[in-house]
């Protein structure tokens, strides 16, 4: 287990954010995340950080700040007559999950290729992109219980997960070291192609019915299109949610907007754009000080160079704020704002 006292987190964060702990603790087993939890006991103010893709650090943290070692864990620990079972390491890089299973015949997150963060994040956050969501992969999540050391472990209903939500996002916030996720991915390869630009993607490249390796491939590069390298520009991906409102309200908003994309939840829901909205709001490729909307993807909150967190939030709550203004729909950031 490696500690580091006044350690700045400016590389534990997607948005390149400047910001000091009191100490960093990396665990690397379950047992060092035992002896995690014990100094997360003794230390009173505390922070669970994975790769940061998904985080805005808005001050130093006065306290402990805890993470898996960042490396790559794979093992298959199961096999049905369809699915093969792989237990990941927390620290894993999802996407190095997902390159993984391809090479070696696994199916079902092709959509997800190139989100950014670890695989323990992946559990609490429910990642998902064009149309597919982990939690329809994922099949046990292995963790550490801080309150008593104890190594626990919770099947998929157990978490309850919703859009961009799960129990670790909510009543089990901050009680939990998470070890290891155990993913099922499919024998068989059944493409998803109707969800965004990906088959438009796939006819330019004169693909019709794509490999597993050409539709990530070709989610890859719509991905990197329209959102920046963090290492170029800082930014946590999508930092806004895409609302769900009911039926009446878009068809209210429809007659004002004919062209409003929207994707149908169900009979009475519709999922709404938010990028889109922000985008009609003007904001696409503004700024407010050194943090701005990115100019190819208006989901993105971009660090122009030099922002502070509070200088990032600021353009968040500005953001909100005009959405709501001209469309009545509130929208949340996805990212954890410390």
């Amino acid at each position: 287990m490696r500690e580091i006292a006044n350690y700045n987190l400016r590389d534990n964060n997607t948005f390149g954010i400047e910001a000091f702990c009191d100490r960093l603790i990396v665990y690397d087993s379950v047992a060092e995340a035992q002896k995690a939890a014990e100094q997360i006991r003794a230390a009173g103010e505390f922070l669970i950080i994975g790769g940061g893709s998904n985080l805005l650090l808005t001050k130093d943290f006065a306290g402990l700040v805890v993470t898996p070692e960042p490396r790559f864990g794979v093992e298959q620990v199961d096999e049905d007559e369809t699915g093969i079972y792989l237990k990941c390491w927390a620290g894993t890089q999802f996407d190095d999950v997902i390159a993984y299973a391809i090479a070696h015949q696994m199916y079902g997150a092709e959509n997800l290729s190139l989100i950014p963060g670890e695989v323990g994040a992946s559990a609490v956050q429910n990642i998902g992109a064009y149309g597919a969501e982990v939690k329809d992969l994922i099949v046990k999540v292995e963790a550490v219980e801080i309150a008593t050391g104890n190594v626990v472990s919770f099947d998929n209903e157990a978490c309850e997960y919703s859009y961009r939500q799960s129990r670790f996002k909510q009543d089990w916030k901050n009680k939990y070291l998470i070890t290891a996720v155990i993913y099922r991915f499919h024998k068989e390869f059944i493409p998803h192609l109707d969800y965004g630009n990906i088959r438009a993607e796939l006819q330019q490249a004169h693909i019709d019915m794509p490999t597993a390796s050409e539709l990530r491939e070709a989610v890859i590069r719509i991905r990197q299109a329209k959102l920046p390298d963090p290492k170029v520009m800082g930014n946590a991906g999508s930092f806004f949610m895409n609302p769900i409102i009911d039926r009446d309200k878009f068809e209210f908003l429809r007659q004002d907007y004919p062209d409003l994309p929207h994707y149908t939840i169900d009979e009475q829901h519709e999922k709404i754009p938010a990028g889109w909205m922000i985008d009609r709001c003007g904001w696409k490729g503004k700024a407010l000080g050194r943090a701005g909307v990115h100019d190819k993807q208006a989901l993105v909150l971009v660090n122009r160079g030099g922002a502070t967190g509070m200088e990032v939030l600021a353009l968040c709550d500005q953001v909100r704020k005009d959405v709501f203004e001209r469309f009545g729909i509130h929208i949340y950031p996805e990212v954890n704002i410390v």
